[in-house]
Protein backbone atom coordinates (compact mmCIF):
# COMPACT_ATOMS: atom_id res chain seq x y z
CA UNK A 1 0.00 0.00 0.00
CA UNK A 2 1.71 3.28 -0.71
CA UNK A 3 2.15 6.49 1.35
CA UNK A 4 -0.60 9.34 0.27
CA UNK A 5 0.20 12.86 0.79
CA UNK A 6 -2.65 15.12 0.41
CA UNK A 7 -3.02 18.73 0.98
CA UNK A 8 -3.70 19.26 4.81
CA UNK A 9 -5.01 15.11 4.44
CA UNK A 10 -8.14 16.64 3.50
CA UNK A 11 -9.96 14.44 0.37
CA UNK A 12 -11.48 17.85 -1.01
CA UNK A 13 -14.09 17.76 -2.98
CA UNK A 14 -15.77 15.86 -5.99
CA UNK A 15 -13.61 15.61 -8.90
CA UNK A 16 -14.83 15.08 -12.55
CA UNK A 17 -11.55 14.43 -13.86
CA UNK A 18 -8.49 12.42 -12.99
CA UNK A 19 -5.14 12.71 -13.88
CA UNK A 20 -2.62 9.41 -12.95
CA UNK A 21 0.95 10.07 -13.40
CA UNK A 22 3.31 7.73 -12.66
CA UNK A 23 7.16 9.42 -12.15
CA UNK A 24 10.20 7.38 -11.07
CA UNK A 25 13.44 9.61 -11.09
CA UNK A 26 11.99 12.27 -12.92
CA UNK A 27 13.01 15.46 -10.85
CA UNK A 28 13.84 17.96 -13.46
CA UNK A 29 10.25 17.25 -15.27
CA UNK A 30 7.94 17.14 -12.10
CA UNK A 31 7.32 20.52 -11.90
CA UNK A 32 7.10 21.80 -15.60
CA UNK A 33 4.24 18.36 -15.95
CA UNK A 34 2.17 19.99 -12.73
CA UNK A 35 2.55 23.32 -15.02
CA UNK A 36 1.53 21.58 -18.43
CA UNK A 37 -1.15 19.61 -17.27
CA UNK A 38 -3.08 23.18 -15.05
CA UNK A 39 -2.49 24.86 -18.67
CA UNK A 40 -4.53 22.13 -20.50
CA UNK A 41 -7.25 21.36 -17.85
CA UNK A 42 -8.02 25.05 -16.32
CA UNK A 43 -9.38 26.48 -19.46
CA UNK A 44 -12.19 23.39 -19.58
CA UNK A 45 -13.53 25.01 -16.44
CA UNK A 46 -14.02 21.35 -14.84
CA UNK A 47 -12.65 20.15 -11.78
CA UNK A 48 -10.05 18.08 -11.31
CA UNK A 49 -7.33 16.41 -9.05
CA UNK A 50 -3.41 15.37 -10.00
CA UNK A 51 -2.22 11.96 -8.75
CA UNK A 52 1.54 11.77 -8.77
CA UNK A 53 2.56 7.96 -8.12
CA UNK A 54 6.31 8.07 -7.14
CA UNK A 55 7.45 4.54 -8.18
CA UNK A 56 10.14 4.46 -5.53
CA UNK A 57 12.31 7.21 -7.12
CA UNK A 58 16.19 7.61 -5.33
CA UNK A 59 16.34 11.28 -6.48
CA UNK A 60 14.41 14.17 -5.44
CA UNK A 61 11.55 13.78 -7.41
CA UNK A 62 9.58 12.84 -4.24
CA UNK A 63 10.24 16.18 -2.73
CA UNK A 64 9.90 18.28 -5.08
CA UNK A 65 6.07 16.18 -5.52
CA UNK A 66 5.44 17.36 -1.79
CA UNK A 67 6.29 21.06 -2.92
CA UNK A 68 3.40 20.79 -5.06
CA UNK A 69 1.34 19.46 -3.06
CA UNK A 70 1.85 21.98 -0.48
CA UNK A 71 1.20 24.60 -3.61
CA UNK A 72 -1.63 23.44 -4.90
CA UNK A 73 -4.86 21.28 -2.98
CA UNK A 74 -6.02 19.60 -6.05
CA UNK A 75 -2.74 17.57 -6.18
CA UNK A 76 -2.03 14.19 -4.16
CA UNK A 77 0.92 12.31 -4.18
CA UNK A 78 1.32 8.46 -3.67
CA UNK A 79 4.46 7.26 -3.04
CA UNK A 80 5.59 3.65 -3.11
CA UNK A 81 8.70 2.16 -0.90
CA UNK A 82 10.60 0.89 -3.78
CA UNK A 83 10.17 0.37 -7.72
CA UNK A 84 7.28 -1.61 -8.49
CA UNK A 85 6.66 -0.83 -12.12
CA UNK A 86 4.84 1.33 -14.23
CA UNK A 87 1.64 -1.25 -14.42
CA UNK A 88 1.57 -0.87 -9.95
CA UNK A 89 1.51 2.95 -9.97
CA UNK A 90 -1.43 3.49 -12.63
CA UNK A 91 -3.18 0.45 -10.99
CA UNK A 92 -2.55 2.57 -7.36
CA UNK A 93 -3.47 5.61 -8.96
CA UNK A 94 -6.63 4.05 -10.12
CA UNK A 95 -7.84 2.62 -7.44
CA UNK A 96 -7.24 6.43 -5.77
CA UNK A 97 -8.78 8.65 -8.11
CA UNK A 98 -11.70 9.93 -7.33
CA UNK A 99 -13.12 11.40 -10.74
CA UNK A 100 -15.58 10.52 -13.18
CA UNK A 101 -13.01 10.27 -16.32
CA UNK A 102 -9.52 8.92 -15.19
CA UNK A 103 -6.50 10.15 -17.65
CA UNK A 104 -3.14 8.53 -17.44
CA UNK A 105 -0.12 9.80 -18.75
CA UNK A 106 3.82 9.22 -18.66
CA UNK A 107 5.95 11.91 -16.11
CA UNK A 108 8.51 12.34 -18.80
CA UNK A 109 7.37 15.32 -20.51
CA UNK A 110 6.83 13.48 -23.84
CA UNK A 111 3.02 12.79 -23.45
CA UNK A 112 1.64 16.38 -23.98
CA UNK A 113 -1.16 17.35 -21.70
CA UNK A 114 -2.66 19.43 -23.97
CA UNK A 115 -4.47 16.49 -25.75
CA UNK A 116 -6.56 16.03 -22.54
CA UNK A 117 -9.23 18.31 -23.46
CA UNK A 118 -9.84 16.93 -27.34
CA UNK A 119 -9.99 13.22 -25.50
CA UNK A 120 -12.51 13.70 -22.83
CA UNK A 121 -14.58 15.17 -25.55
CA UNK A 122 -13.72 12.22 -27.63
CA UNK A 123 -14.52 9.97 -24.67
CA UNK A 124 -17.82 12.04 -24.09
CA UNK A 125 -19.49 10.95 -27.47
CA UNK A 126 -19.84 7.80 -26.22
CA UNK A 127 -16.69 5.86 -25.85
CA UNK A 128 -15.84 3.96 -22.53
CA UNK A 129 -11.86 4.34 -23.36
CA UNK A 130 -10.09 7.01 -25.52
CA UNK A 131 -6.39 5.42 -26.17
CA UNK A 132 -3.93 8.01 -27.82
CA UNK A 133 -1.35 7.35 -30.53
CA UNK A 134 1.76 8.86 -30.48
CA UNK A 135 1.40 10.43 -34.59
CA UNK A 136 5.18 11.74 -34.96
CA UNK A 137 6.84 9.47 -32.38
CA UNK A 138 9.97 11.13 -31.15
CA UNK A 139 11.37 7.84 -29.74
CA UNK A 140 14.92 6.06 -31.54
CA UNK A 141 13.96 3.70 -34.47
CA UNK A 142 15.91 0.84 -33.39
CA UNK A 143 15.55 0.62 -29.83
CA UNK A 144 11.83 1.94 -29.99
CA UNK A 145 9.83 2.19 -32.65
CA UNK A 146 10.94 -0.93 -34.21
CA UNK A 147 9.82 -3.03 -31.56
CA UNK A 148 6.76 -0.76 -30.80
CA UNK A 149 6.00 -1.57 -33.83
CA UNK A 150 6.36 -5.39 -34.01
CA UNK A 151 4.85 -5.51 -30.90
CA UNK A 152 1.51 -3.42 -32.05
CA UNK A 153 0.99 -5.95 -34.39
CA UNK A 154 1.53 -8.88 -32.61
CA UNK A 155 -0.86 -7.92 -29.95
CA UNK A 156 -3.04 -7.04 -32.50
CA UNK A 157 -3.56 -10.29 -33.85
CA UNK A 158 -3.75 -12.03 -30.87
CA UNK A 159 -5.91 -10.21 -29.01
CA UNK A 160 -8.36 -9.43 -32.27
CA UNK A 161 -8.27 -5.30 -31.41
CA UNK A 162 -5.85 -3.23 -33.44
CA UNK A 163 -4.57 -0.72 -31.06
CA UNK A 164 -2.20 1.21 -33.61
CA UNK A 165 0.08 2.29 -30.41
CA UNK A 166 -0.54 -0.07 -27.12
CA UNK A 167 2.63 1.84 -25.41
CA UNK A 168 0.99 4.74 -25.30
CA UNK A 169 0.01 5.73 -21.73
CA UNK A 170 -1.85 8.64 -22.56
CA UNK A 171 -5.66 7.05 -22.16
CA UNK A 172 -8.81 8.47 -20.60
CA UNK A 173 -11.28 6.33 -19.32
CA UNK A 174 -14.22 6.25 -17.58
CA UNK A 175 -14.05 5.56 -13.91
CA UNK A 176 -17.01 2.73 -13.54
CA UNK A 177 -14.86 1.30 -16.49
CA UNK A 178 -11.27 1.32 -15.57
CA UNK A 179 -11.72 0.36 -11.91
CA UNK A 180 -13.35 -3.24 -13.09
CA UNK A 181 -10.48 -4.29 -15.08
CA UNK A 182 -7.64 -6.44 -13.27
CA UNK A 183 -4.14 -4.96 -13.94
CA UNK A 184 -0.90 -7.02 -12.63
CA UNK A 185 2.42 -7.64 -13.91
CA UNK A 186 2.94 -5.11 -17.30
CA UNK A 187 -0.81 -5.39 -18.11
CA UNK A 188 -0.89 -1.68 -18.45
CA UNK A 189 -0.29 -2.42 -22.16
CA UNK A 190 -3.04 -4.45 -22.99
CA UNK A 191 -5.57 -2.16 -20.96
CA UNK A 192 -7.88 -1.69 -24.36
CA UNK A 193 -7.85 -5.86 -24.22
CA UNK A 194 -8.69 -6.51 -21.20
CA UNK A 195 -12.07 -4.46 -21.81
CA UNK A 196 -13.59 -6.62 -23.97
CA UNK A 197 -15.14 -8.84 -21.05
CA UNK A 198 -16.94 -5.71 -19.97
CA UNK A 199 -17.89 -4.90 -23.76
CA UNK A 200 -16.37 -1.14 -23.50
CA UNK A 201 -16.23 1.04 -26.87
CA UNK A 202 -12.92 2.06 -27.22
CA UNK A 203 -11.84 5.05 -29.67
CA UNK A 204 -8.45 5.49 -30.89
CA UNK A 205 -7.09 9.54 -31.49
CA UNK A 206 -3.35 10.79 -32.61
CA UNK A 207 -1.66 12.65 -30.22
CA UNK A 208 1.68 14.63 -29.54
CA UNK A 209 4.66 13.20 -28.53
CA UNK A 210 7.76 15.15 -27.61
CA UNK A 211 11.29 14.11 -27.31
CA UNK A 212 12.46 13.55 -23.88
CA UNK A 213 13.66 17.08 -21.90
CA UNK A 214 15.48 15.19 -19.12
CA UNK A 215 16.96 11.86 -17.85
CA UNK A 216 16.69 9.05 -19.87
CA UNK A 217 14.46 6.58 -20.68
CA UNK A 218 13.44 3.36 -17.23
CA UNK A 219 12.74 0.93 -20.14
CA UNK A 220 14.22 -0.62 -23.02
CA UNK A 221 14.94 -3.99 -24.63
CA UNK A 222 14.62 -6.20 -22.06
CA UNK A 223 10.95 -5.81 -21.52
CA UNK A 224 10.39 -7.54 -24.53
CA UNK A 225 10.32 -10.92 -22.89
CA UNK A 226 7.99 -10.14 -20.32
CA UNK A 227 5.43 -8.32 -22.75
CA UNK A 228 5.19 -11.58 -24.74
CA UNK A 229 4.36 -13.77 -21.21
CA UNK A 230 2.02 -10.85 -20.64
CA UNK A 231 0.21 -11.40 -24.17
CA UNK A 232 0.53 -14.85 -23.47
CA UNK A 233 -1.72 -14.50 -19.85
CA UNK A 234 -3.95 -12.06 -21.94
CA UNK A 235 -5.15 -14.05 -24.71
CA UNK A 236 -5.92 -17.17 -22.74
CA UNK A 237 -7.82 -14.94 -19.89
CA UNK A 238 -9.99 -13.80 -23.02
CA UNK A 239 -10.78 -17.15 -24.37
CA UNK A 240 -11.66 -18.42 -21.03
CA UNK A 241 -14.31 -15.51 -20.43
CA UNK A 242 -15.64 -16.02 -24.08
CA UNK A 243 -15.70 -19.95 -23.82
CA UNK A 244 -15.17 -21.20 -20.60
CA UNK A 245 -17.33 -24.11 -20.98
CA UNK A 246 -15.83 -24.83 -24.65
CA UNK A 247 -12.58 -24.32 -23.51
CA UNK A 248 -12.94 -26.20 -20.24
CA UNK A 249 -14.37 -29.23 -22.32
CA UNK A 250 -11.25 -29.37 -24.91
CA UNK A 251 -9.43 -30.44 -21.45
CA UNK A 252 -11.76 -32.68 -19.94
CA UNK A 253 -11.88 -34.38 -23.43
CA UNK A 254 -8.48 -35.00 -23.81
CA UNK A 255 -7.62 -36.12 -20.58
CA UNK A 256 -11.22 -38.44 -20.81
CA UNK A 257 -9.28 -40.00 -23.95
CA UNK A 258 -6.08 -40.24 -21.97
CA UNK A 259 -8.02 -42.03 -19.39
CA UNK A 260 -9.77 -44.70 -22.78
CA UNK A 261 -6.24 -45.59 -23.29
CA UNK A 262 -5.23 -46.84 -19.86
CA UNK A 263 -8.75 -48.44 -20.22
CA UNK A 264 -7.41 -50.58 -22.93
CA UNK A 265 -4.34 -51.36 -21.57
CA UNK A 266 -5.51 -52.96 -18.69
CA UNK A 267 -8.60 -54.66 -20.92
CA UNK A 268 -4.43 -56.25 -22.12
CA UNK A 269 -3.33 -57.28 -18.81
CA UNK A 270 -0.09 -56.12 -17.96
CA UNK A 271 2.80 -56.14 -15.28
CA UNK A 272 1.43 -52.53 -13.27
CA UNK A 273 -1.76 -53.00 -13.34
CA UNK A 274 -2.34 -51.71 -9.88
CA UNK A 275 -0.28 -48.52 -11.63
CA UNK A 276 -1.98 -48.28 -14.54
CA UNK A 277 -5.59 -48.69 -12.28
CA UNK A 278 -4.30 -45.51 -10.65
CA UNK A 279 -3.70 -43.62 -13.42
CA UNK A 280 -6.54 -43.87 -15.42
CA UNK A 281 -8.97 -43.18 -12.20
CA UNK A 282 -6.42 -40.22 -11.86
CA UNK A 283 -7.33 -38.95 -15.33
CA UNK A 284 -11.25 -40.34 -14.84
CA UNK A 285 -11.61 -37.80 -12.03
CA UNK A 286 -9.50 -34.95 -13.41
CA UNK A 287 -11.90 -34.90 -16.64
CA UNK A 288 -14.66 -34.21 -14.58
CA UNK A 289 -13.16 -32.04 -12.65
CA UNK A 290 -11.68 -30.22 -15.51
CA UNK A 291 -15.41 -30.00 -16.82
CA UNK A 292 -16.90 -28.78 -13.62
CA UNK A 293 -14.61 -25.72 -13.29
CA UNK A 294 -15.73 -24.87 -16.97
CA UNK A 295 -18.78 -24.68 -15.47
CA UNK A 296 -18.18 -23.04 -12.41
CA UNK A 297 -16.43 -20.65 -14.72
CA UNK A 298 -19.46 -20.01 -16.90
CA UNK A 299 -21.69 -19.75 -13.78
CA UNK A 300 -19.54 -16.67 -12.46
CA UNK A 301 -18.79 -14.67 -16.10
CA UNK A 302 -22.62 -15.03 -16.67
CA UNK A 303 -23.42 -13.44 -13.37
CA UNK A 304 -20.96 -10.65 -13.87
CA UNK A 305 -21.86 -10.17 -17.05
CA UNK A 306 -25.48 -9.81 -16.05
CA UNK A 307 -24.79 -7.33 -13.02
CA UNK A 308 -22.31 -5.13 -15.54
CA UNK A 309 -25.66 -4.84 -18.10
CA UNK A 310 -27.72 -3.97 -15.20
CA UNK A 311 -25.37 -1.39 -14.10
CA UNK A 312 -25.06 -0.04 -17.69
CA UNK A 313 -28.75 0.07 -18.15
CA UNK A 314 -30.39 3.11 -18.08
CA UNK A 315 -34.50 3.92 -18.65
CA UNK A 316 -35.20 6.27 -21.03
CA UNK A 317 -37.93 8.10 -21.11
CA UNK A 318 -41.43 7.20 -22.15
CA UNK A 319 -43.08 9.07 -24.80
CA UNK A 320 -46.13 11.17 -23.65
Amino acid sequence: MPDTYRHDDCPGPEVEISVIVPVFNEEESVWPLYRAITEALTPMWRSYEILLVDDGSRDATIARARDIVAADARVSVLRFRRNYGQTAAMTAGIEHARGKYLVTMDGDLQNDPADIPMMVAKLEEGNDLVVGWREKRQDKWLSRKLPSMIANRLIGRVTGIPIRDNGCSLKVYRADVIKRVPLYSDMHRFIPAMTIPLGARVEQVPVRHHARQFGTSKYGLSRIFKVMLDLITVKSLLVFARRPVTTFSGFAFACLVAAAMFLVLLHDGGEHLVVEMAVFGLLASLSVFVFLIGVVVAVIFQTKTFSMARFDTSLEPRNS
